[in-house]
């Protein structure tokens, strides 16, 4: 939008802006607005959980819409990144309303909600892109059908919605391993020659996430909360398929799938197969380093970080 008011000033120096923008507003708001923020209950069964009683949550429903207005304002906007933006605010407020409600609301209704939206996703995904999967690390490209490719994109954005959303549990982690993520998707979108307008999307919420960090990192003044967490998720979602080669996800996201994921495993294994697994291992697994292995929060994030970043690289490294 701000595109077409400042016609001939520079694509770069558009984007900068767009990137201070999403910056300093999500700052401010994040200031001005956090005591009208829901209050954190605490987290029974969570590794050190009752330290988060009383702090604001929720931050997510913020920095969200500060991206959202941010691209609006200096992305050029087509249908489909219009739709996009529409259900990751969807993704979003479901996460809100979690955050705001006394009682949390149940996993059937939030897997429903998440499903209606990867549903969305997967429709809105085909309408406008290629069904071509295209292997980034080892070369070569296979059609699939489209019912097919639906399938694999509703599971990919349920996934990576709900691995995200338990990945948040200690300070700063989730939202690091996520930037972490989305500068690999980046990268990779640098290197094939993909979509301009939506990396510059990737950097746009890769900024906001930063700017949400500047308050949540050890000890957290506030934390995002179902609202970011979610959000988070499907973007990612999002930035995996938009690379042409959306298998890419599981290395460039692999801490946060085992952190996140080998939790929902085992709970789903037990209660609907009666299956037992990793007994011995508490999951989240930022709860088992830090409750059986010792590790502090810091170590918890920078640890996991230095994990992703090395299996990250060697990815990159491997496209170029």
């Amino acid at each position: 939008m701000i595109n077409m008011l400042f016609n001939g000033v520079p694509a770069n120096i558009m984007a900068l802006a767009g990137l201070v923008f999403a910056f300093i507003m999500t700052c401010l708001l994040l200031v001005k607005c956090n005591d009208r923020l829901p209050k954190d209950q605490g987290r029974e069964f969570a590794v050190n959980g009752a330290l988060s009683a009383g702090k604001p949550r929720g931050a997510g429903f913020i920095f969200i819409l500060v991206f959202i207005v941010s691209v609006v304002l200096f992305c050029e906007l087509n249908t489909e990144i219009i739709i996009y933006l529409v259900l990751l605010a969807a993704a979003m407020m479901t996460g809100f309303l979690d955050d705001c409600s006394r009682a949390p609301w149940g996993e059937l209704k939030k897997g429903l909600l998440d499903f209606a939206i990867a549903v969305m996703v997967a429709i809105t995904f085909l309408n406008f892109n290629s069904n071509v999967v295209e292997f980034a690390i080892f070369g070569g490209s296979i059609t699939i059908p489209p019912v097919i490719f639906g399938i694999l994109t509703v599971v990919l954005v349920w996934v990576s919605i709900n691995v995200t959303n338990c990945s948040d549990g200690v300070d700063g982690l989730s939202g690091t391993l996520t930037i972490i993520t989305l500068i690999s998707l980046y990268m990779v979108d640098q290197i094939k020659g993909m979509d301009p307008v939506f990396s510059h999307t990737i950097l746009l919420f890769v900024i906001c996430i930063l700017a949400y960090l500047w308050f949540n990192a050890t000890p957290s003044k506030l934390m995002m909360g179902d609202a970011g967490s979610r959000a988070m998720g499907f973007f990612i979602s999002i930035a995996a398929l938009k690379t042409g080669s959306p298998f890419i996800y599981i290395p460039v996201a692999i801490v946060l799938i085992l952190d996140g994921g080998l939790g929902l495993l085992k709970v789903s294994l037990l209660r609907f197969l009666k299956i037992r697994i990793l007994v011995n291992t508490r999951t989240p697994l930022h709860d088992h380093v830090r409750k059986v292995m010792g590790w502090s929060n810091t170590q918890a994030v920078f640890r996991f970080a230095i994990i992703q970043i090395m299996i990250s690289a060697a990815v990159i490294y491997l496209i170029m």
